[in-house]
């Protein structure tokens, strides 16, 4: 794993989104086609605007999303569809984009269903983040690492609920589900290349347990170092507490 430091989130934002870039074209070059996840949340806002002004082929980009949350829909401003449609999928024209149903009727034949469409085609870049808890996608601590699924039924914890809530998504704890369909540990390190955007110092405390800590369900982030094309993209404040920052 490959640790770029910037001064802020900004910074960070752009050099990710660089970064990301030229993955896409290379696969595009090599192959006639890229595919992609996209992940959501503040740590995203910053890179995805900038990722949008890269000159990129779309029209040779799919892309698939990383989680939503069960019972949500696309109108609810927490909601992770909304969030891609304004911040990525309307700004660009894209080949296709995959959504997740969070509101469908059953969400276990929504995991089924978009986990069929994923099903053995290659990812070339998956745009990422790390949660205040560790969390990769929404696979709380402890992640099962082992899990086959693409996507699956997820109990979000306390800590991954109010870090939703201190984000501004929602009024009260109460409100924050308390499920979400989320992309499986072992689906996002099976893409060519991961990008993770982890900026802030709320975040310091996960960064350091994901990048110094022994590798271990219980900080799922570490899960990233398993990986051999894996770039952390932090700014100096979620970098804070690195023993070589």
């Amino acid at each position: 794993m490959e640790i770029i430091i910037s001064n802020d989130k900004q910074e960070l934002g752009e050099s990710a989104a660089k970064r990301g870039a030229e993955l896409i074209r290379k696969a595009i070059e090599k192959e006639g086609e890229a595919n992609i996840i996209v992940a959501t949340g503040a740590s995203q806002f910053e890179m995805l605007s900038e990722l949008v002004k890269e000159d990129v082929d779309w029209t040779k980009v799919t892309g698939f999303h990383l989680d939503e949350y069960v019972g949500m829909p696309d109108v609810h401003k927490a909601s992770f569809r909304k969030y891609l449609k304004e911040r990525f999928v309307d700004l660009v024209p894209l080949k296709k984009f995959y959504y997740i149903a969070g509101d469908a009727e059953d969400p276990l034949e929504e995991c089924n269903r978009i986990g069929k469409i994923i099903s053995g085609i290659k990812i070339h870049v998956a745009f990422v983040g790390i949660g205040e808890n560790g969390h990769l996608a929404f696979n709380d601590p402890p992640a099962d690492f082992d899990r086959e699924e693409a996507y699956f039924v997820a109990d979000l914890d306390k800590a991954c609920r109010e870090q939703q809530l201190g984000e501004g998504w929602f009024a009260s704890l109460e409100d924050v589900p308390k499920q979400a369909i989320s992309m499986s540990v072992k689906q996002v390190l099976k893409s060519e290349a991961i990008i993770a955007s982890v900026p802030d110092s709320r975040k310091a405390n996960a960064v350091k347990n994901s990048v110094e800590s022994e590798i271990s369900p219980e900080v799922p982030g570490t899960a990233l170092r398993l990986h051999q094309k894996t770039w952390l993209y932090l700014d100096k404040a979620s970098a804070a507490l690195l023993s070589e920052s």
